[in-house]
C-alpha cells in the first residue's frame, strides 16, 4: 500500500509544496527586525484550523531544537514530544540550506509509525539571520485524499477505473470464448483424416485469444488496480506484445490461403501474396518501432 501511495504522491509533489508553502507564507511572517516565538505559534494556529487532517505544527530554533508546544487538533498529538534536537531530521537542514520553503519525501512518523510528509519554513530576521523553522506534519494518505478532492480527480479517478474495469470484463469474455471455441476445434480433429485448414483455424483463434489476454491483463494491471511497472520500456511491452500476435494470426492465415489456393484456385495465389505481403510490412514497422523505443530508452 506505501508503494502506491508514494508513486502518487509524486505525481501530486509540486501541487502540494506549493499549497503548503502559502499557507506557511501567508500565515508567518519573515525577514522583519523583530519576530517573536509567538507570533509564529500563532500563525501556526491558523494554518492547523485550516488544515484538520495535520498531525501537528512545531517550531524549531537555529539550531533545530524544538521550542514550542506541539500545535494540533488531534488529541493524540497535544501531549506528545518528539526529539528535542531535530538538526538531523531532513525537514530541518534542507529548509535551512535551500533556505526556503521545502516538502520533503515521506518517512515513518516518529510518533505512531504512519507514513507522513512535513512541510518546513525557515525564518529569517531582517539580517538573515535564521531565527526558526516552522515544521508541519502530514499523514501521506490524508494528503493524496486532501489534494484529489482540491484537483476534483477524485469522482473522475474513481469512474475511469470502473469504465476500465467493465472494458476488460467485456474484452475477457471474448478471451473465453476464443479460447473455447479454439479448443473445441482442436480436438474435434479427426487424425484419419487431417483437415490443415481446421488446424490453421485453431491456431487463430488461440493467437488471437492470447494476444486480446495480454490487453486485458495490462488494463486491469494498470488502469483498475493501478500497479504500473517502473521499468522505461514496460509501457511499450504490451503493445509490442499484442502487435505480434496479429502478425503471427495473419501470418497463419496467409500461409493457409496459400496451401489452399495452391490446391483448388490457383488464380487466387495472389490474394495470399498481398495479405503476406502486408505481414512483412507490418514485420518491418514493428522492428522499427521496436528500434525507435529502446533507442528513446538509451537516450
Amino acid at each position: 500500500m506505501h508503494i502506491r501511495e508514494i508513486k502518487d504522491f509524486q505525481k501530486i509533489r509540486k501541487e502540494a509544496r506549493a499549497y503548503f508553502c502559502y499557507l506557511l507564507q501567508r500565515n508567518l511572517p519573515n525577514k522583519l527586525p523583530e519576530i517573536t516565538i509567538d507570533v509564529v505559534v500563532d500563525g501556526l494556529e491558523k494554518i492547523v484550523h485550516e488544515l484538520p487532517f495535520a498531525n501537528a505544527a512545531y517550531v524549531l530554533d537555529a539550531k533545530g531544537m524544538q521550542i514550542s508546544r506541539m500545535i494540533t487538533l488531534k488529541n493524540e498529538y497535544q501531549e506528545t514530544m518528539v526529539e528535542v534536537n531535530q538538526a538531523n531530521r531532513t525537514y530541518f537542514y534542507k529548509a535551512v540550506k535551500e533556505k526556503k520553503c521545502i516538502l520533503t519525501d515521506p518517512y515513518p512518523s516518529l510518533v505512531g509509525g504512519d507514513m507522513v510528509v512535513s512541510a518546513a519554513y525557515p525564518i529569517f530576521n531582517n539580517k538573515g539571520e535564521l531565527l526558526y523553522v516552522a515544521v508541519i506534519d502530514i499523514p501521506l494518505r490524508e494528503l493524496l485524499k486532501f489534494m484529489h478532492e482540491e484537483k476534483g480527480e477524485k469522482w473522475f479517478h474513481n469512474f475511469n477505473r470502473v469504465v476500465y474495469g467493465l472494458f476488460s470484463l467485456a474484452l475477457f469474455s471474448i478471451v473465453v470464448l476464443l479460447f473455447i471455441d479454439g479448443v473445441k476445434m482442436f480436438f474435434s480433429y479427426n487424425l484419419a483424416q487431417l483437415d490443415v485448414k481446421k488446424m490453421f483455424e485453431s491456431t487463430i483463434l488461440l493467437t488471437l485469444s492470447l494476444a486480446l489476454f495480454d490487453l486485458v491483463k495490462t488494463l486491469v494491471s494498470e488502469e483498475v488496480i493501478e500497479e504500473k511497472e517502473e521499468h522505461p520500456f514496460a509501457i511499450h511491452k504490451t503493445m509490442i506484445k499484442f502487435l505480434g500476435s496479429i502478425v503471427i494470426a495473419l501470418a497463419i492465415e496467409g500461409l493457409m490461403l496459400v496451401f489452399k489456393f495452391a490446391m483448388i484456385a490457383p488464380q487466387k495465389l495472389m490474394y495470399a501474396a498481398v495479405l503476406l505481403a502486408a505481414v512483412t510490412f507490418l514485420l518491418i514497422g514493428l522492428a522499427y518501432y521496436m528500434k525507435s523505443v529502446g533507442k528513446d530508452i538509451k537516450d
